[in-house]
């Protein structure tokens, strides 16, 4: 039995080391990767998760020995390049992370890899970089005009055959629109309703919207106004916002990690100290100021303020619900809905908050299915990457359409819309009828309050 599987402690997770110039050393990093990756390959409990452990294994299994002393040191970051950081294997499999003393941390090892291989640049940096901009590439497109023509762009074959071939995103990768008008341009802050605190949750909320919803799907920023407005609970726009940094530290870029913190942080610490629930709809960028700010700036207050203050939407809503003061007045059933667990929702450690909140609505059947779907953010649109994506996701696809009442699903759902749309794509190549059957699942709970 291992001290983990003994053991009623949660797994800690140690503080990153990135501003030690030892982190950045190529040979200290693959000695630890060496180590690590002994006892991955002794264990291999996660060779399902992703393709990082299988391309691990089979560099082990084809060397001359074996054995990870076989493995070519240059061939370790092939695994590198196949983490997409979804933290799922730390939180969720490994029984070596601390507190057991082999002291296992796989996703920042890979990160760790990233951060030297952005340092030394790579042939695909000028890419990645581009991708990873999300805040610059959406006030660029969403420009009069230029949103016309960039959302008509994705849509046509031969520029998405010269886009694959100039800059390495892949021809039929799923990519989404980009919004004529912005969500900040198109709401406003609500005070019409007085401020009233649970005991477990604060009564007002200030809404990071995230790069996502500012300049993509706007309608999932309306639909969590509306939503919070239906239970007259008082909202704001966070002011100036900048990307959360995660495409950023999923590239290993942590200097620019660092300079939308200190944009961010600020205005958002400001918002705790005040009393404000934080709320983003999209998970990974809740993930990066729960977790991977804190453990970059362990020793900030503001980073650890907005820390205790962030919460995903629906475990937000829950807390309301459990302090008897959200509202249970649904106008109408959503049928049989099959939900996504998002990676880096399961990795927040709060439950399955969404599913929960579904359930109540009478006339629905939630059927969940906790797997990666292998988008990843910007990886799964990636050249080389895509069709690997795709692979990854089968069995949520499959899952997804085999409700569980029977029958096809009335919605498809994932808290990571992004990784909705690659399931919804992923379900239309194997032949399924998904059309029109994907919503946000903020959006199935404003629908099934009756709200237009």
């Amino acid at each position: 039995m291992t001290a983990r599987e003994g053991s009623l402690e949660a797994p800690t997770r140690h503080p990153l080391d990135w501003k030690n110039p030892e982190f950045y050393d190529e040979k200290s990093c693959f000695d630890e990767m060496e180590r690590v990756f002994d006892i991955c390959h002794g264990c291999r409990r996660c060779v399902s998760l992703c393709n990082a452990f299988p391309t691990l294994f089979d560099l082990v299994d084809e060397s001359s020995t074996m054995e990870v002393d076989g493995v070519d040191r240059t061939d370790y970051w092939k695994v590198v390049d196949q983490c997409y950081l979804c933290d799922v294997c730390y939180m969720t499999k490994c029984p070596y992370v601390p507190p057991h003393p082999w002291n296992l941390d796989f996703p920042h090892l890979m990160l760790r890899g990233k951060a030297i291989q952005f340092r030394q640049g790579t042939p695909t940096q000028f890419r990645d970089k581009a991708l990873s901009s999300t805040d610059r590439n959406g006030k660029l497109a969403t420009i009069p005009i230029v949103v016309q023509v960039v959302n008509k762009a994705k849509e046509s074959p031969p520029l998405r055959k010269l886009g694959e071939h100039m800059v390495g995103v892949h021809r039929t990768a799923w990519l989404p629109d980009f919004a004529s008008r912005p969500f900040p341009r198109s709401a406003a802050a609500s005070s019409a309703h007085p401020v009233v605190n649970g005991a477990r949750s604060p009564g007002k909320v200030a809404v990071f919207a995230t790069c996502y919803v500012n300049y993509n799907e706007p309608g999932i920023g309306h639909d969590l106004l509306k939503v919070l407005d239906h239970n007259a609970i008082p909202y704001a726009l966070v002011e100036k916002e900048a990307c959360c940094g995660m495409p950023k530290l999923e590239l290993g870029d942590l200097d620019s990690v660092a300079a939308l913190k200190e944009k961010n942080i600020p205005k958002l610490a400001a918002l705790a100290r005040d009393g404000w629930a934080i709320v983003a709809p999209i998970p990974s960028c809740n993930l990066m100021f729960k977790q991977e700010l804190p453990l970059m700036f362990p020793d900030d207050p503001d980073v650890r303020a907005v820390r205790d203050a962030m919460f995903d939407p629906f475990e937000y809503l829950v807390l309301r619900l459990k302090d008897g003061l959200l509202k249970t007045d649904f106008a109408r059933g959503l049928g049989k809905v099959s939900y996504h667990v998002a990676c880096h929702l399961r990795v927040q450690n709060v439950g399955q908050k969404t599913r929960e909140m579904l359930e109540l609505v009478p006339g629905t059947q939630v059927h969940t299915v906790e797997r990666c779907s292998g988008h990843a953010g910007t990886w799964g649109v990636k050249k080389e990457f895509h069709e690997t994506a795709l692979k990854i996701g089968r069995p949520v696809f499959r899952k997804m359409g085999e409700h569980a009442a029977g029958g096809a699903p009335d919605f498809i759902a994932s808290d990571c819309q992004l990784g909705g749309h690659h399931i919804q794509q992923g379900m239309g190549l194997a032949g399924a009828d998904v059309k029109g059957r994907l919503q946000h699942p903020i959006s199935l709970l404003r629908m099934a309050y009756g709200i237009d």
